[in-house]
């Protein structure tokens, strides 16, 4: 279990650096290229959202979990070369079907010049298979450091592209489309990166373990495999990529939307630009919980595999408890925080309302994979599969709808009743003895004190500062109490957590500097 929260612990490092530099190149993004040019991105960032789910977190937590099944190097060398045909083919379709239909799908977005951007996304998808395929085989062992590193590589390079595209927009009159194909065209350049740094380790660590056939190879005649691939990678991909998905969603019926409400065309793209503000809060607000799933998932299975029971529940539970607090702090913290992080980052405080109910996704798309992962290492699909089936048509009338007479503000209401109803869904469909992990110790009454005590302390904590210093002028300010802030709601939190018994003892010892947390805390063994 140690070993399985430092996993957690290094992945959650790395995906917070890559999701700060994800979230800190939007800021120049946008200021330059303004709310037009963030639109163009933003409405074609789907695309490349879902190839590099299915790259970073959605197959490689398939193959994690097939390679934890295997018991020897050779079953484990056989089931990935199986699982890399279904991979390579895969991506070539989705590549061809985006490249060669783009003109219809930027017309179907409302707006036909997206193509070339959408061109330019769809090469992402060829690098999905051998990204999937080596950080997969890495999880399965738990070593977290190949991933994490490539990962944080990636973003690095992908992020000093788009700077570059927003340079090229000042400096030789680029248009929003051309500049949105250039950023788009970092996503390429970083995963090609991330490839040859998985290379390096592989060689590091095993020799040379893996040569994935880059041409047509073939697909394997084991309808077992090929049915597991796509019910269970698939599964994971969906889940993973749920808000992507979502996200699409409101690419195709927001835009659409706002024009069919009588708004002007440029207004709807501008509206939809400041919309999009909230995507890099609620991916930063997801770390964590992308963290913890992606190391629990095989230690999970392993534990279902030797048919410990008792020890799975106790696991289970203990995942759902940690997620439960991380993402509801996180998620509550994010909506007070809201307006000052807007103005600091995005120059105004468009979009306030709805932004702050957006960032309220972070708790339920947390718990939703945390349920799925549980679900998953049971072998239990097709109540998951429903659920989200279900969610997604929520999702998929609710915008409209919701937008057309609400702004929006509907397409975050949306997306919030879609996470629910997923949610409910995963509830419903899971065991009582895992399902009691709020009842036991009053852990839901005690979480709902800390987020309380943590709400009110930054409430006081902004009305103070308002009251002394007065409206927001300038950017630097608000971006320094933001960070503040989240230093005074965390502590506050941890401490209400330590002195209302949120966890364990021994649960607070699984986690990083638990033991210092509670030594601080005041609490004794």
């Amino acid at each position: 279990m140690k070993t399985m929260m430092e996993g957690a612990f290094i992945l959650t490092i790395a995906s917070f650096i890559a999701k700060v530099l994800s979230a800190i190149y939007r800021i120049p993004f946008q200021n330059i290229v303004g709310d037009e040019g963030f639109y163009v991105y933003q409405q074609v960032y789907p695309i490349y959202g879902i190839a590099m789910t299915f790259a970073l977190t959605g197959f490689p937590q398939f193959l994690s979990k097939l390679v934890a099944e295997q018991t020897g190097p050779q079953e484990k060398r056989r089931i990935l070369d199986e699982s890399y045909s279904l991979l390579w083919w895969s991506a070539f379709i989705l590549w061809a079907i985006t490249f060669l239909f783009s003109r219809g799908i930027a017309s179907s977005m409302g707006d036909p010049e997206l193509a070339i951007v959408i061109r330019v996304a769809s090469f992402t998808f060829l690098l999905m298979p051998a990204l999937s395929l080596y950080r997969g085989l890495f999880q399965g062992e738990l070593l977290m450091v190949p991933t994490a590193v490539s990962q944080v590589i990636e973003q690095l390079l992908r992020v000093g592209v788009i700077l570059l595209s927003a340079v090229a927009f000042t400096h030789f009159s680029l248009s929003v489309y051309q500049t949105g194909a250039f950023a788009m065209s970092g996503a390429f350049v970083g995963g090609l990166m991330a490839w040859l740094i998985l290379i390096y380790y592989d060689r590091k660590i095993y020799g040379i373990h893996l040569r994935p056939q880059l041409f047509l190879p073939r697909i394997p005649k084991k309808s077992r495999l090929v049915r597991r691939f796509f019910v269970e990678g698939g599964l994971v991909s969906v889940y993973s990529g749920m808000l992507i998905l979502f996200q699409l969603v409101d690419s195709f019926l927001i835009v659409n939307s706002l024009t069919s409400s009588g708004l002007a065309e440029q207004s709807a793209k501008v509206a939809k630009g400041i919309y999009d503000r909230g995507q890099p809060l609620v991916q930063l607000g997801l770390v964590v919980a992308t963290a913890l799933s992606a190391t629990f998932l095989p230690a999970l299975t392993k534990l279902i595999i030797q048919n410990n029971q008792k020890k799975f529940v106790m696991s289970a539970k203990i995942y759902l408890r940690f997620t439960s607090a991380i993402a509801g702090a996180a998620s509550c913290g994010l909506a007070v925080l809201v307006p000052y992080l807007n103005f600091a980052l995005f120059k105004d405080s468009l979009g306030n309302t709805t932004l702050m109910a957006f960032v309220l996704a972070v708790g339920l798309m947390a718990e939703v994979q945390a349920y799925q992962s549980i679900a998953q290492s049971q072998g239990v699909y097709l109540q998951a599969l429903k659920a989200a089936a279900k969610g997604f048509v929520v999702k998929l009338l609710a915008t409209g709808i919701l937008v057309f007479y609400l702004g929006t503000l509907g397409a975050s209401l949306a997306t919030l009743l879609g996470l629910f109803t997923v949610l409910w869904s995963l509830t419903k469909a899971e065991k009582k003895s895992i399902n009691r992990f709020k009842k036991e110790r009053y852990f839901a009454w005690k979480l709902v004190g800390c987020l309380f005590l943590m709400l009110i302390t930054l409430l006081l904590f902004f009305s103070v500062i308002h009251l002394t210093f007065g409206a927001l002028n300038t950017r630097l300010f608000p971006f320094i109490l933001s960070l503040l802030a989240v230093l005074l709601g965390a502590g506050v939190f941890i401490k209400a957590a330590v002195m209302l018994d949120l966890f364990t003892v021994r649960e607070w010892l699984l986690l990083p500097f638990g033991k210092k947390i509670l030594r601080i805390g005041g609490k004794k063994k």
